[in-house]
């Protein structure tokens, strides 16, 4: 029975928050594994010529109010906030996008747990320093998708709802990317190629 008083499933919530588009994606615990509910963006404007920054958040604030209140999750997923000391103003607008994020998780009674985005690539593919292209080809394996999630605000917001659900669930030297003598059922070489560096990251 999950927080919600029911006897579904299981469910996370994972976001890839943005201002403009914020990627969401929901994975359940399912006897096979993770399995995806649903997935999409919210976007706060048509454009960015839209200024009103109040009616951009109410916007996003919405919308996520909607997919929470259809998809009933139990915990929600986030990267941690990083600040490139180059565009620090790319990081404050985030920011706004979180925190109206956070506020909705919060009335909801919804858990929060952020992760770096190092730790969501090593426990997907083994590898901390894995490319986007590499971790769309790993979400796509271990959720049975035909094709690579697009556009990437999803495929990101699907990571860090996997990456939740492989550390609450466990298993063999999984913080190491691992679930059983494979990669998440990934061949490294075929994912890395010949790249030694990556190939023999084992911390």
């Amino acid at each position: 029975m999950n927080s919600r008083g029911s006897t579904r499933p299981l469910r996370i919530l994972g976001l890839d928050p943005g201002l403009q588009t914020t990627g969401y994606g929901v994975v359940e615990a399912a006897e096979r594994g993770p399995r995806i509910v649903e997935a999409g963006v919210i976007r706060s404007a048509e454009n960015r010529a839209t200024a009103d920054m109040a009616k951009r958040l109410q916007t996003l604030y919405d919308g996520l109010w909607e997919v929470i209140e259809q998809c009933a999750p139990a915990a929600v997923a986030v990267e941690q906030l990083y600040a490139h000391y180059d565009h620090p103003r790319t990081a404050i607008l985030m920011a706004h996008a979180r925190g109206v994020f956070f506020l909705a998780a919060a009335q909801r009674n919804l858990p929060v747990i952020s992760y770096a985005a190092t730790q969501v690539k090593k426990t997907i593919t083994g590898s901390g320093r894995a490319s986007k292209e590499q971790m769309q080809h790993a979400i796509a394996h271990e959720l049975g998708l035909t094709q690579p999630p697009q556009p990437h605000d999803v495929a990101d917001a699907l990571a860090v709802a996997l990456c939740h659900y492989y550390v609450t669930h466990g298993g063999p030297n999984l913080l190491g990317g691992t679930r059983s003598a494979s990669f998440t059922g990934v061949n490294r070489r075929v994912l890395f190629g010949e790249n030694p560096e990556l190939l023999d990251e084992t911390t």
